[in-house]
Formats: structure tokens, C-alpha cells, sequence
């Protein structure tokens, strides 16, 4: 597929034309992190909510309260199925006209679909914006200074704990907290810009593997790979950012409050740190495995500029913090460094000790 970004050097593209890398992911990675690049986000898709009660009615459907949201604050919002699992997370931003959802783009079209269902008598209006606008991510600064032209700015709140919302992750400092990432939302027009200027050595540009790097460092969730049907926010720490567990009733909140108030979740997000700097990365699913037996399942996988192979996974809930994991590749069987993120008695609103975290790769 032809994109503005096919003649760029060294540029990689999917087979929807998206920006992959330019042939240096740890050097994208780097550039990005430090505010030097941005990266066009082909893998995000921008829904639009006009109507005068777009925010209302977002907050009576969705894990977040939305009804009193400022123009330009930002937040995100998942949509639960009846039994509490994540059908769909969205970025949100609101510009006081319109409110922006960016959405993972393999789940954008089934987002729209049920947003577009429930509209019922209310004065909104959902519509699919892409082929209005785009998505750049990148560093506050970057953002400001390459793309000022972006219609909105999303900041992302991870890892902070919002307001009617709980942390389980208990390392300090999370890694997540000096990551500087927004994802602006941009007249379509702009990616041609960007295009000309990376040709010109004017700018630099980033794939979404770079990006999708970071994220992972971060410990920060996303729908595509994160999200799912067996999925309860709880087993991935999404209760910090886009659960309020005491606005009113939506979807699924029973079992949200529930799980928190009472129980704990059957599974738990972990961070990986894969042995083995010159073996295959595993594929998301790839089976995870205590003494042999399988025990969870690979969701996110990167090779990380500092961290090397690093992967978030999901373990039952009952493999220890110490136990000793491997994980399948196509090369064999690779050992795995297990780093908490959910503690195994998360909910119940349990208080588990802070731990400090492993030292990082150099």
C-alpha cells in the first residue's frame, strides 16, 4: 500500500502501510524517549463524538467518569463486557466541541459498531475519523515543536493513579514514571509534511516497533495485545488510569468492584526479562512455562534499547514471585526474569509491600 512514508530511507512498512522502523529500532527507541523523533502512529485509529451529550453518555457506558472531563484534559475509558472482561480501551481527550477516542486500529471498526448502537435517543454523534485525521506520537516537547498544528494533544496518564482509581503495582519507582509520552491528533495532511521534512534530514521519524518498545518498558497496557475476553482490568493494572471504582453503574462494574472489594483476579501481569540477547523473540502467545507446565502466556515482546528482550505476560495467579520461568520461541526454550507488576493478592484491596525493582540491563 502506498503511504507518504514508502520513500522515506530505510523506512519498513506492514502490509497496510504502516511505519514499522527505519531500519534502526533501538536508535528510534532512543530518539523517541529523548524527544528527537516522533513516530507516526499507523496502528491507531481516531474516533470522533460530536453531540452535546457526548460526555455523559461516554461516562454511563464506559469504566470512566467522563461527565465533568475539561477541554484538553486527558484521560482513557474501557468498555467491559456484562462479566467485567475489557471489550475495547480508547484514549480520550476532549477539545470542548468534540471528544477524540484513539483506539488500537485492529479494534476501532467493533468500537464504532457498538458505539453507533447505543446512541439510542441521545444527541451524539460517533463517527470514524481517519480519513480526516492521524495519529503522531512522541515527548511532550517533540510533539509541540514538530506537529503544532495537531487538532489535539492526548497526554498519557499511565502510570499515575487517577482520580477514583487504584494502583497494585507495587515496585517503586515504576518504571512507567519518567516515561514522557502524547499522541497527537493531526490533520491527515500533516504525514505528508512529516514524509517531506524526514526526506529532507529536517526531522526524524520513528517506527511504531520503537514506540511499541517504550510502551512495554512501561509496563503499560493496551487492548490489542493486553486487552481481550478473558481479560479483568485488575490482572493488568488498568484500575490505575481508566477504572473510577466510584462513579455509577456502567457495564461489567459489579464484577469490577467485586474482584477489588472482595476477590482477586485469576491471572496477573508480570514483566519479562528474557535471557539470551541473540535468540528469536517469542511470539505474542507464546506459552510461558513453570518446571514445564504451562502457566501463562506472552501478550507484548519487544527488544528494548537498554533492557534487551524484554515481554509482558500473564501468569496464573498462583505461580510464585520467585518461581523459575521459560519461555517458548522458535529457537527453543529461553528463561525469564519475572518482575511483579500485579501482586498474586491484588484485590480484596490488599496492601502489599513496595519493592525496589531490578536493576536494568546496561
Amino acid at each position: 500500500m502506498a503511504t507518504p512514508f514508502t520513500t522515506v530511507p530505510g523506512a519498513v512498512l506492514d502490509d497496510d502501510g504502516r511505519l514499522l522502523h527505519l531500519g534502526t529500532p533501538a536508535i528510534e527507541q532512543r530518539s523517541l524517549a529523548q524527544g528527537t523523533a516522533v513516530a507516526p502512529l499507523g496502528d491507531r485509529t481516531v474516533l470522533a463524538v460530536a453531540g452535546e451529550d457526548r460526555l455523559s453518555w461516554l461516562d454511563s457506558l464506559s469504566s470512566q467518569a467522563l461527565t465533568a472531563l475539561a477541554p484538553g484534559e486527558s484521560t482513557e475509558l474501557l468498555i467491559l463486557d456484562p462479566k467485567g472482561h475489557v471489550e475495547h480501551a480508547a484514549s480520550v481527550v476532549d477539545d470542548g466541541e468534540t471528544t477524540w477516542l484513539i483506539a488500537d486500529a485492529a479494534n476501532a471498526e467493533s468500537l464504532l459498531t457498538w458505539l453507533t448502537r447505543m446512541r439510542f435517543r441521545l444527541r451524539v454523534a460517533p463517527r470514524d475519523a481517519s480519513d480526516e485525521v492521524a495519529v503522531v506520537g512522541g515527548t511532550a516537547a517533540a510533539i509541540a515543536r514538530v506537529v503544532p498544528e495537531a487538532l489535539a494533544v492526548w497526554a498519557d496518564p499511565w502510570p499515575v493513579i487517577g482520580a477514583g482509581g487504584w494502583g497494585y503495582a507495587a515496585t517503586e519507582p515504576h518504571p512507567g514514571g519518567e516515561r514522557d509520552w502524547s499522541e497527537a491528533i493531526v490533520p491527515l495532511a500533516t504525514l505528508d509534511r512529516l514524509a517531506d521534512a524526514a526526506r529532507a534530514g529536517d526531522i526524524a521519524l520513528a517506527g511504531t516497533l520503537a514506540a511499541d518498545a517504550l510502551r512495554i518498558a512501561a509496563w503499560r497496557p493496551r487492548a490489542a495485545a493486553e486487552g481481550g475476553e478473558r481479560t479483568l482490568p485488575h490482572e493488568a493494572d488498568w484500575l490505575r488510569t481508566a477504572v473510577h471504582l466510584n462513579k455509577g453503574c456502567y457495564r461489567g462494574q459489579e464484577t469490577v468492584a467485586k474482584v477489588h472489594n472482595l476477590g482477586h483476579p485469576p491471572r496477573r501481569l508480570v514483566a519479562l526479562q528474557l535471557d539470551g540477547s541473540d535468540a528469536m523473540l517469542p511470539d505474542p502467545g507464546a506459552i510461558v512455562r513453570r518446571d514445564g507446565d504451562p502457566a501463562g502466556e506472552i501478550t507484548s515482546v519487544a527488544r528494548h534499547y537498554e533492557e534487551g528482550p524484554i515481554a509482558l505476560a500473564f501468569v496464573k495467579r498462583s505461580v510464585p514471585l520467585d518461581a523459575a520461568l521459560t519461555v517458548d520461541t522458535p529457537d527453543g526454550e529461553v528463561a525469564a526474569a519475572q518482575e511483579m507488576i500485579v501482586p498474586p493478592d491484588a484485590g480484596a484491596t490488599a496492601s502489599v509491600p513496595r519493592l525496589p525493582r531490578l536493576s536494568r540491563r546496561r
